[in-house]
């Protein structure tokens, strides 16, 4: 079946068209390049497409949001990206920001206001149950229906910004069974990426952490392992594989659930 064509317009081609949209999406450095994450990024732009949302991206006048640097403690290189970064969105007079990383989300919501940008930052699964709430969008099909999904907190959207129910309660709209992992909303284990551990070599240890988070997945007996972060999907994802149970456990943002409900 042919896929649907995905429209996603630059702030640049906007502005010079004179129309402002009524958000940006902020793709971040893993929906833009990483080929995982990419299939998380079209499947959230085709729920704007068809919730009729205004909104744009940077393309390619987006940079990294600068958290790795910042986590890493590069606070200048951080700095040097985030007041870049400014300069782009105030010159847009940006107001609203979604995107579907929560470390971008974070980092935009919480650490550029006091470089000079002060915007509404919002997680995408905030933005996707606002639309559902108000009728902008619809779930149809039940291609989940039954399923037992377990939800896993991102650090930096759970106990960094206290967002636990807007992800479950669009898993709930699926008609799936949503079991919750032992260790789960303020006492949720990390996947292992934050903090730029994604990027460095592994300490000593008896363990990896994402292999530890794994195992409290799948004592839940789970068809589906929730995420709503690219960095936990990837390390979810190498945790399923390393139990040899790709072929039981599916990890999938709650974007691709949503986009995926109805019968393609």
């Amino acid at each position: 079946m042919a896929e649907d064509k995905i429209i996603v317009p630059t702030m640049a081609e906007m502005t010079a068209r004179g129309e402002k949209p009524d958000v940006l999406f902020w793709v971040g450095c893993a929906g833009s390049f990483d080929d995982r994450a990419k299939k998380i990024t079209k499947a959230f732009v085709k729920l704007l497409n068809k919730a009729n949302v205004s909104f744009a991206v940077l393309g390619a006048e987006e940079s990294c949001s600068g958290d790795p640097a910042k986590r890493a403690g590069n606070e200048f290189l951080f700095q040097m990206q985030a007041v870049t970064n400014i300069e782009v969105l105030n010159a847009y007079e940006v107001n609203k920001i979604v995107t579907a990383c929560p470390h971008c989300f974070n980092t935009l919501k919480n650490e550029y206001p006091e470089l000079g940008g002060d915007y509404d930052v919002v997680h995408h699964t905030q933005l996707l149950q606002q639309l559902l709430d108000d009728g902008k969008l619809t779930i149809e099909g039940g291609n989940f229906k039954g399923k037992k999904i377990t939800f896993h907190d991102p650090c930096y959207l759970g106990r960094g910004n206290g967002v636990y129910e807007a992800p479950r309660e669009l898993i709930a709209k699926l008609d799936a069974e949503l079991v919750e992992m032992r260790r789960c909303k303020t006492r949720g284990l990390c996947c292992g990426a934050g903090g730029a551990q994604m990027f460095k070599e592994a300490e000593k240890g008896d363990k990896e952490v994402n292999i530890e988070r794994t195992e409290e997945a799948l004592e839940t007996k789970p068809n589906i392992i929730a995420t709503g972060c690219p960095f936990c999907n990837t390390m979810m994802t190498d945790g399923v594989k390393n139990k040899e149970k790709e072929g039981e456990v599916t990890v999938m943002d709650v974007a691709e659930l949503i986009a995926n409900a109805g019968d393609l």
